[in-house]
């Protein structure tokens, strides 16, 4: 089994190959551009530095968000594009999930990764590794930073915080939770799309024609324009 991973649903830009349980390359950079002109040429030299071609390819596994709007749907759609014209299944994992597995896989507590939403929020969730299974103990979604840290302080065991936007909410966990708290090192903060291809690899192909990225929320384009249409057809 030759697996692709593809994550855009952030700054970071992450692709891999897992092939029979060996990571055959991986590409990530975090970089503030545009992930539509990058992607592309990313697949296609790794692919070409790991000597594989797409029909060596047998499954897809994709970023589905939550993050950057923009960044979601073009990893999403070059996934549903390679998987159609490959014949291959697509599964789709969400974006927070592989950043817990990265870090949490040795540690006696849980994990929650954070992706910076504007105003004081945060895309987040908590996950826990049980009997080897990474498992998610509260679903990803989209809070307060301030609610979720004490909604936290419940839990039995340390938090592991991990994320590129740490540093904009680092201060406010520590005050509310205190020795509670593990923060993640700056090497540790990037997602890396091996993990995203591990997770993936033994789940089921999605149907490709209903598969849609997990926003969480609507764009704020999208909300007024549903708001507008919505007005319109109520007169």
């Amino acid at each position: 089994m030759t697996i692709l991973a593809i994550d855009t649903s952030n700054y970071v830009l992450g692709v891999a190959l897992l092939e029979d349980n060996q990571v055959l390359g991986e590409y990530i950079t975090n970089l503030k551009k545009n992930h539509s002109v990058r992607i592309m040429p990313a697949i296609q030299t790794l692919m070409k530095d790991c000597e594989r071609v797409p029909a060596d390819l047998t499954k897809i596994v994709v970023a589905k968000g939550p993050g950057s709007y923009t960044g979601v749907r073009i990893g999403v759609t070059v996934a549903k594009t390679l998987a159609w014209t490959l014949n291959i299944p697509l599964v789709g994992i969400s974006s927070l999930e592989i950043l817990a597995a990265g870090t949490g896989r040795y540690l006696d507590g849980y994990v929650s990764p954070i992706f910076d939403a504007r105003r004081g929020q945060v895309y987040t969730a908590l996950y826990q590794y049980q009997n080897g299974n990474l498992t998610a103990v509260k679903k990803d979604q989209l809070v307060m930073l301030a609610d979720w840290a004490e909604d936290l302080k419940e839990m039995d065991k340390p938090i592991l915080f991990v994320g590129n936007d740490l540093s904009i909410h680092q201060a406010k966990i520590d005050e509310i939770l205190g020795k509670k708290t593990i923060f993640s090192s700056i090497t540790e903060h990037n997602p890396r799309p091996a993990e995203l291809a591990w997770l993936g690899q033994d789940k089921p192909g999605e149907d490709l024609h209903s598969f849609v990225p997990n926003y969480i929320r609507l764009a704020e384009a999208e909300a007024k324009w549903l708001e507008a249409k919505g007005k319109i057809l109520n007169g």
